[in-house]
């Protein structure tokens, strides 16, 4: 998949996405980056410890999070995004479920769009990436907690995000799957969709995972406090990458990286066999 000016060959290693919140009120680090000079530092950070991709995103989509106007998301990120582009030589994401930002994104400089709620919310958003020809990562959400059988219900609904996408001309080769642990999801449900991962294969995409410092991380381990949810946070790496996911969003790069080298070596030693 070509994404920016890179060509991502998901069979040489896991890909990672840093994540850059702009925002003041994210659940692990709101307010840190929220000023240009801090969200530059950061991406310097990420590109140091290995990010394949930098994905920015303007508004907080925690539970219970303060939604803002699209004119204030996009105030937040097309600057950053702009100026990650003229100092930086790594693709860039704009993480937004918003046609306007993500626009705004593409025009600022970003090479992908990552739409937490699967083109669903705003469909014209879909559009957008295909009148520009960017990637797009297509998260399942959905307005309830419903799930007569979970995984075979976020397969389809992801099967329905694919459908609008390509329905408003976005290539097949251009799409990425995320199962969106945390959005809609109860404790139990994230933990059967990380037993299930492989079962995405059958939407014949890459596979985003994006578990990094998530709720169910801290009920699990009894960490309440989300910044230091790290090494449990590799757990769910290693978990992904055994189950086939090539792309892995995090907050820490650095550590998620080492513990793929190994995951990834392993599985590449089971190929040979």
């Amino acid at each position: 998949m070509k994404i920016g000016s890179r060509l991502i060959d998901f069979s040489q290693g896991t890909m990672f996405m840093g994540i850059l919140n702009v925002t003041p009120d994210s659940f692990s680090d709101g307010g840190l980056y929220a000023n240009l000079d801090a969200a530059l530092a950061q991406t310097q950070t990420l590109v140091e410890e290995g990010a394949d991709i930098i994905d920015v995103g303007g508004e907080s989509t925690r539970p219970g999070h303060q939604p803002v106007s699209g004119q204030e998301e996009l105030e937040r990120v097309a600057p950053v995004i702009e100026a990650i582009r003229q100092r930086f030589d790594i693709p860039i994401s704009v993480d937004t479920y918003k046609a306007q930002v993500a626009e705004a994104g593409v025009l600022a400089g970003a090479d992908m769009i990552n739409d937490v709620w699967g083109f669903k919310a705003d469909p014209e958003i879909a559009r957008v990436a295909a009148k520009h020809g960017v990637p797009c990562c297509l998260s399942h959400n959905k307005q309830n907690k419903n799930y007569p059988n979970l995984v075979q219900d976020v397969i389809d609904d992801l099967r329905e995000s694919v459908e609008i996408a390509t329905g408003a001309g976005v290539s097949t080769d251009k799409i990425i799957v995320d199962p969106g642990l945390g959005f809609a999801k109860e404790y139990e449900h994230n933990l059967i969709l990380m037993n299930n991962l492989e079962k995405l294969h059958v939407l014949g995409y890459p596979i985003l995972l994006g578990a990094s410092r998530k709720s169910f991380i801290g009920l699990a381990t009894g960490n309440t406090n989300a910044a230091e949810r790290d090494v449990a946070t590799v757990a769910t790496t290693v978990i992904g990458i055994m189950k086939g996911c090539q792309i892995i969003r995090v907050h820490n790069v650095a550590m998620n990286k080492e513990a793929a080298k190994l995951a990834d070596t392993v599985l590449k030693q089971e190929d040979r066999q």
